[in-house]
């Protein structure tokens, strides 16, 4: 359980194992069910098991992501609140700052896209194609 007054960063999530949202980058919001889907170039660290040495062209580990976010109740973006089927004409894509949990199913995260706050169950983070 976390507390209001406590947030707790990313890094200290387990669903975030062997990855660095900061040098990741969001490419789009979009709403699919009851759930908010954001897809993402992600960066792997080498910890992740399914970290690929670099390619000799690229100096990274970027492969293609999503993060979930089930049953999202709330979706607030740049002071504009909704729910998810009202991301995609209020949040683009770009590079993500920083996330982190504010409580128990209230998240934020922020970067180029701006600020973006959301209620949901725990979110799941899924590369694709594997």
């Amino acid at each position: 359980m976390v507390d209001d007054n406590d947030p707790v960063d990313w890094r200290k999530l387990r669903e975030f194992a062997g990855v660095d949202l900061s040098r990741s980058y969001v490419l789009s919001w979009h709403a699919e069910r009851e759930s908010l889907v954001v897809d993402i170039d992600l960066l792997l660290e080498p910890e992740h098991p399914f970290y690929e040495a670099p390619r000799p062209a690229e100096k990274v580990c970027i492969r293609p992501a999503f993060i979930e976010f089930p049953y999202c109740e709330r979706l607030a973006a740049r002071g504009a609140a909704g729910g998810p089927a009202h991301i995609a004409p209020t949040v683009a894509g770009g590079a993500i700052e920083g996330f982190r949990v504010l409580a128990d199913g209230h998240y934020e995260m922020h970067g180029d896209f701006g600020n973006v706050s959301i209620r949901s169950e725990r979110p799941i983070l899924r590369l694709k194609g594997v």
